[in-house]
């Protein structure tokens, strides 16, 4: 093994959590942030400090280890322990396409997008006839002067989602929300 140069390495200081790696390391993801550190900033696009070989970031460092480990192995994982959102702005700000993560983790990555989508049902419409139709439950009141099934429905609905004691089924919801989000409990 050949005597590594010292101006080779780099410590790289994300939110008080100091990292100390290769610039050959940075280099292996072509384009992202960390990959264009040795090139003159443009302004506006750093977003950091530098003094000699040690560049600081206020970032999240947590989610930053699972970053350089991409680096260093060319695979993207997703920490457990930190929600969709979050790991997904700290791909965007060091420049890392989502397409990265690795098959196993996807699922996980793409958990609270999906749970948004599904939730955007349930957004409040500025009508609630509409709401009814979105779910496919219109009102109809019928010849014999009786309400449909949403308005039937809604209360339960409602109930579901705000008072996990209301029934066996929010109380089923209410414990995959924990269980899916490490940080609720």
């Amino acid at each position: 093994m050949g005597k590594i140069d010292e101006n080779e390495r780099i410590i790289l200081n994300v939110g008080g959590t100091r990292h100390e790696t290769y610039r050959s390391t940075l280099k292996t993801v072509p384009g992202t942030r960390l990959a264009l550190l040795d090139q003159q900033p443009v302004p506006g696009t750093f977003q950091g400090t530098c003094r000699g070989n040690e560049f600081f970031f206020d970032r999240h460092p947590g989610v930053f280890a699972y970053v350089l480990n991409y680096y260093r192995t060319g695979k993207l994982h997703c920490p457990a322990d930190v929600c969709g959102p979050l790991f997904e702005e700290e791909l965007a700000f060091w420049g890392i396409d989502e397409t990265d993560v690795e098959p196993c983790c996807w699922m996980t990555y793409r958990q609270h997008r999906d749970a948004e989508e599904a939730l955007d049902i349930f957004e409040t419409p500025d009508d609630e006839e509409d709401l009814g139709k979105r779910l496919g439950i219109e009102d109809v009141v019928g010849p014999d002067g009786k309400t449909g099934r949403w308005r039937r429905l809604r209360p339960r609905m409602w109930a579901l989602f705000e008072d996990p004691y209301s029934s066996r089924a929010a109380r089923v919801s209410a414990a995959r929300a924990v269980d899916a989000n490490p940080n609720c409990r």
